[in-house]
């Protein structure tokens, strides 16, 4: 993939806290990742339920009905 024009100021907004991640900041490479597992990516969740990694679209219903 090209290099992200907006790294910066993407890493300034991204809340995921897996440090290993080689997305982190790459929001489209982000989004195909967790689009392919099933999931959501950090920035979709709140920090107390980001910190789970429950990334599924369940815990995102869950979530999101509070």
């Amino acid at each position: 993939m090209s290099a992200c024009d907006n790294l910066k100021s993407n890493l300034g907004r991204c809340n995921c806290t897996y440090e290993p991640c080689s997305r982190k900041g790459k929001c489209c490479e982000c989004l195909a990742y967790h689009r392919r597992a099933g999931e959501l990516p950090a920035c979709y969740f709140p920090p107390e339920v980001e910190a789970t990694f429950d990334r599924s679209i369940g815990r995102f219903i869950d979530t999101a009905g509070r």
